[in-house]
């Protein structure tokens, strides 16, 4: 997933996006680093705090588009 990379370029912190989503900070950690994955209801959530689609956080384009 491409959750650091939106993460840095947003500003915010593993902290902040912890905040937002209602998990902690290992969580972020876990999902940025790949040990984990979000849960699919905090997927909307976090794509919107980023700026971008799940598609995007997955690294994938969307219909029409290219990577």
């Amino acid at each position: 997933m491409r959750i650091k990379e939106r993460r840095e370029a947003m500003g915010l912190t593993r902290m902040q996006v912890a905040d937002c989503l209602g998990v902690s900070k290992v969580a972020v950690r876990k999902w940025e680093t790949g040990l984990a994955m979000p849960n699919a209801d905090k997927l909307p959530v976090l794509a919107d705090l980023l700026h971008c689609t799940i598609d995007a956080l997955y690294g994938r384009a969307g219909p029409g588009q290219s990577d």
